[in-house]
Order: C-alpha cells, then structure tokens, then sequence
C-alpha cells in the first residue's frame, strides 16, 4: 500500500456497508494500511485499532437497506449477526487478516465494518485496502468470480 492513497474516514469512529461481488459466506476479512516504514512521517496511527464486522439476514435474503441512524435492521438490532470483534495491531505486518465467528449459515451480498477506534490521529482514519474471504454461494455474481 502506497502513503497517500488511503480510504479515509472522519474521525476514529465510523461504520461502513461493504456491497460485495457475490453472495458469499464469509470466512475472514483482511485489513490493509501502510507500513510505518514507508509512511512519509513515519507514523501510523490513522491506522484502524478496534473495529467490529457483522452481518445481517435481511441483508441476506436481499431485503431493504441497513436504515441511516440505526445499529442494525431493526430498531432493536435483532437481525444483525455480530461475526467478530477485532484488533488490528501496528506492530505487526501491514496486512492483517482475521477470521470471522465459524457456523454463519446464511450467504451475504453486504458486510457492515464498523471501526470503533483508531492508533491515535485524531482527525481521521485511514485504510489502504479491505478483502472479504469466504465462499461463493449461487451464481449471480457481479464482475468477478473470487472475493
């Protein structure tokens, strides 16, 4: 990952919905930032710290939109499934991949990543790069054929 081309967010905290090529069942998500070697100020702490994936049915079955505002579908967050909370540490390699919660029956066309904190920058959060790994389910994929 180059310095200077980042996926920014404001601030430490913020949530976004990743529409995916395929309905798959996901396994892990890997998080990209830079190295602090090739940082230019030799820092990373835009880096993403504490940050959470879920999912949810509705999602799966293709119905209605996560509502702005809201933690999940519904007011009380019931049909969002929580498939991991994370760490991503500076310490170590730039790309960092973590597994999701095993046993998710259901396939996915969105992931909701929600970044919870950040390594210290107080004005915005930056991440270089986002994969979701898991298996392809049906055959309505859109562009590609791996995720």
């Amino acid at each position: 990952a180059s310095p200077g081309y980042c996926w920014p967010f404001q601030g430490s905290r913020t949530e976004v919905l990743i529409r995916l090529p395929a309905q798959i069942r996901p396994t892990a998500v890997t998080i990209q930032h830079t190295s602090k070697r090739a940082s230019p100020l030799g820092t990373v702490s835009s880096a993403p710290r504490d940050f959470t994936v879920s999912v949810s049915l509705c999602r799966a079955l293709g119905a209605g939109t996560w509502p702005r505002g809201k933690a999940g579908l519904d007011e009380e967050g019931k049909d969002e499934t929580l498939l991991g909370t994370f760490t991503y540490t500076m310490q170590k390699e730039p790309t960092q991949t973590f597994p999701l919660q095993d046993g998710t029956p259901s396939a996915f066309w969105v992931l909701k990543l929600v970044i919870q904190s950040n390594w210290g920058k107080p004005g915005y959060t930056c991440i270089f790069r986002v994969r979701v790994h898991g298996k392809i389910m049906g055959t309505h994929a859109i562009g590609q054929t791996h995720v």
